[in-house]
């Protein structure tokens, strides 16, 4: 039960809002299209997606489709990129045994869509116009700089809004325990860029079992977090 009905209402018709706006800007700014990658892609992230770590002291959880998305924002058009980041993120809102809650997918799709045209226009748009210094090491921590951001502090209002919990404690925490995974999906993703047009697109594919035994290993740190002493604020939607 939310605390403040009205406030959590206004932002979530806020997120969905800026999610419609992210889907009207993609099909508006349609390009060379990469079904063979994009299909690859897709067939991943949603795999990845199903990988979920419960966060501690959150109803929320945390998927490994992360250097997937970013590979899609790095590789595709914006329709593409858009079409692997909703899907997998719909995937992921599936609870298992139970009836999805389609407000908190809506909320999460939204935001992911906002977060991946976001990240596409730092990268892209950002080697097309006056930026066009940067490299694609440069341009990839921005672009998942915007990423993070987006993911996170939308969830950390909604938590706020739902708890009366302080905004910035709750994005403290969050940005706390899932940093260092950024880093690391970053990291995999200039990896996969730097080397794929030698190795093709069999290369993220073979990143699925490293990113399976990521989730492993955060899945037993964080249950072992769980049972010494919770991290985060009660209560949150789900998110990555």
């Amino acid at each position: 039960m939310s605390h403040n009905p009205r406030k959590s209402q206004a932002f979530i018709a806020l997120i969905t809002t800026a999610g419609l706006c992210s889907v009207t800007y993609g099909l508006t700014h349609m390009s060379t299209w990469h079904v063979g990658e994009a299909v690859v892609l897709f067939a991943i992230t949603v795999a990845a997606s199903r990988m979920k770590v419960k966060l501690p002291g959150l109803s929320g959880n945390m998927s490994v489709n992360l250097p997937f998305l970013l590979l899609a924002v790095a590789e595709l058009n914006p329709v593409e990129a858009l079409a692997v980041a909703c899907v997998s993120t719909a995937v992921q809102c599936l609870p298992k045994g139970k009836k999805p809650n389609p407000v908190q997918m809506l909320f999460n799709v939204s935001s992911t869509a906002f977060a991946v045209i976001v990240g596409w226009q730092v990268f892209h748009q950002g080697a097309n116009t006056h930026l066009a210094w940067l490299s694609a090491i440069l341009l990839l921590p921005l672009a998942v700089a915007g990423f993070f951001l987006i993911q996170t502090v939308p969830v950390s209002v909604m938590i706020a809004l739902t708890d009366a919990g302080p905004v910035h404690k709750v994005w403290t925490n969050i940005a706390r325990v899932t940093f260092p995974y950024y880093v690391l999906s970053a990291g995999m993703a200039f990896m996969v860029m730097s080397v794929r047009q030698q190795v093709g697109w069999l290369l993220p594919v073979l990143l699925l079992p490293v990113m399976y035994g990521t989730y492993s290993s955060y899945r037993l740190y964080f249950r072992g977090e769980a049972a010494h002493s919770p991290l985060l604020a009660h209560g949150a939607t789900a998110g990555h």
